[in-house]
């Protein structure tokens, strides 16, 4: 497969086109995050490749992408309990890296709004009847 020059950059760039997707860091690391919730970070961990990105995703379409391109996308044991896949910079165009943000904010979002909708299990009646 080609190289490709994707740095964070890029992945800013395309991330700041999805809606509520802010510029910030998690663990010191340059990081896109959607609401206040994790959408990509440059992988820091030390079992991680260099210049590698960690993007959240089901885990489903997760194990599709590592059966379907294992040379650019992967997994470690660090960061295999997580929903989310590692990506090799160097080896993903911008179309799939535009593709694979714009799933990662799907799957965010969803399951944001899963948990903004349900009443905590410890709420009265009374207040679970308003909402």
């Amino acid at each position: 497969m080609p190289r490709h020059n994707a740095s964070f950059d890029v992945v800013r760039e395309i991330g700041l086109e999805l809606p509520d997707v802010e510029v910030s860091s998690t663990w010191g690391s340059p990081a896109l995050k959607v609401r206040g919730k994790l959408l990509a970070c440059v992988a820091i961990h030390k079992s991680a490749e260099p210049g590698s990105l960690v993007v959240r995703i089901d885990l489903g379409q997760r194990a599709a992408l590592l059966a379907d391109a294992p040379g650019t996308y992967y997994v470690t044991d660090h960061y295999g309990p997580y929903p989310a896949v590692l990506v090799r910079l160097s080896q993903i165009s911008k179309d799939q890296l535009r593709d694979l943000l714009r799933s990662a904010w799907r799957f965010v979002t969803a399951k944001q709004s899963r948990t903004f909708s349900r009443v905590p299990a410890n709420t009265s009646a009374a207040v679970r009847r308003r909402r």
